[in-house]
């Protein structure tokens, strides 16, 4: 049974956000929060089939190396690239503000049948709880139906 959920997303802030809410609501979930695409697509070599839910960020800033220079992390895209050229396993879920690369990324996973939605990220972290936690629920466990919310099981109004 698929029991992670793959993040890519290098604000500090943000993954810590991400990782609480996680845990809040979906604490049966392992959560793997990466920073660089490449270290992402190593991982999920060997753990997409056991993926649930995959989230992308795109921009991703460049991180200081140990001789001073500065690495490339890559970008969501990268991700994305690598899990158009697998079999759709899991819904996906961007969140970046560069609209014109999540449309990239979209249409490329959309073309390979993945299942995607976006994300519009706002101020500074009330989006994750707001928006993005509800995007994560519908993805994971599907819409709350009416009936579901008022507590009724059978198919009496």
């Amino acid at each position: 049974m698929a029991r992670k959920i793959v993040i890519l997303e290098d604000n500090e802030d943000r993954a810590a956000a991400m990782r609480r809410c996680l845990q809040e609501r979906f604490c049966e979930f392992e959560v793997s929060i990466f920073n660089e695409s490449a270290a992402m697509i190593d991982y999920l070599r060997s753990y997409l089939p056991d993926t649930i839910l995959i989230c992308l960020d795109h921009d991703l800033e460049l991180m200081p190396g140990v001789d001073g220079r500065l690495i490339d992390p890559g970008t969501g895209r990268d991700v994305a690239d690598y899990l158009a050229g697998q079999a759709p396993v899991c819904p996906g879920v961007i969140h970046t503000t560069n609209s014109a690369a999540a449309t990239g990324m979209e249409m490329v996973l959309r073309e390979a049948r993945w299942e995607i939605q976006h994300v519009l990220p706002y101020g500074d972290l009330e989006w994750i709880p707001r928006q993005w936690l509800r995007t994560i629920r519908r993805a994971v466990v599907g819409p709350t139906t009416r009936r579901q919310r008022s507590g009724h099981s059978g198919d009496q109004p």
